[in-house]
């Protein structure tokens, strides 16, 4: 059986570095956004025997109960931080009855059932650890493994060479719609010209006024808004 596992951080806390475009409850409602879309495909994709949702945020047990998910408190894994949880968690998730496991960021407006799709495919050819980047190839986005042979886990600064050193067997993904997050300024001026995100962050991106006062705001800071976006990145994407 393949089971999800999706850390959301405190929401109040979430993406500080658009924090001179957003302020604190645009980007709470910018990154609960993101995550109802990601939860949306992960919920309803057929593969997926079960979600688990791991925060601490106020919002998280409704969250998860409107989509169905499990629930996982970090508060109940004795631990903190990212890679101590991810750690604690994926082995709750083992004990019970997970035989696959997959780990996903839930700033990815972009993502899709065929990225799923895609992933597991790679996984259950090549064996090992997945790997998906973010579209710098330094990040992490995603990683798809064995229970029984879950990676010690490196979030963080330079996340995808250390998960690839720290395996014996790896394959990479490199997938806009798994690439493809939300952390920075000029992710916002892309996010501006996409057309194929989740509804919810679209519905958020809508609001009155917002999307003008973004778009001026990224073309103070230089930042083109065009049809060459990560909608885009979709074609000619493959693995490696």
């Amino acid at each position: 059986m393949l089971h999800a596992v999706l850390p959301l951080k405190d929401l109040v806390a979430a993406k500080t570095r658009l924090s001179g475009l957003l302020g604190p409850s645009e980007r709470r409602a910018l990154m609960q956004a993101m995550a109802e879309d990601v939860l949306s495909v992960l919920s309803s994709h057929p593969a997926l025997a079960q979600v688990w949702l791991v925060s601490d945020d106020p919002g998280a047990g409704l969250l998860a109960g409107h989509f169905g998910v499990c629930h996982l408190p970090e508060s109940t894994l004795a631990c903190s931080g990212l890679n101590t949880v991810l750690q604690a968690a994926c082995a709750r998730v083992a004990a019970a009855g997970a035989e696959r496991i997959m780990v996903l960021h839930a700033d990815l407006p972009w993502l899709q059932a065929t990225d799923i799709d895609r992933a597991l495919a790679q996984q259950t050819r090549q064996g090992g650890l997945l790997i998906a980047p973010d579209r710098s190839a330094q990040g992490t986005n995603l990683l798809l493994f064995e229970a029984a042979a879950t990676p010690q886990f490196r979030f963080g600064r330079d996340s995808c060479r250390r998960h690839r050193e720290g395996t014996g067997s790896f394959s990479l993904l490199q997938r806009g719609g798994i690439a493809a997050d939300i952390d920075e300024p000029r992710d916002i001026a892309d996010l501006l010209a996409a057309s194929a995100i989740g509804a919810a962050t679209s519905a958020w991106l809508d609001q009155p006024g917002l999307r003008q006062r973004l778009t001026v705001a990224v073309n103070a800071l230089g930042l083109a808004i065009t049809a060459n976006t990560r909608d885009s990145t979709r074609s000619g994407e493959g693995d490696a």
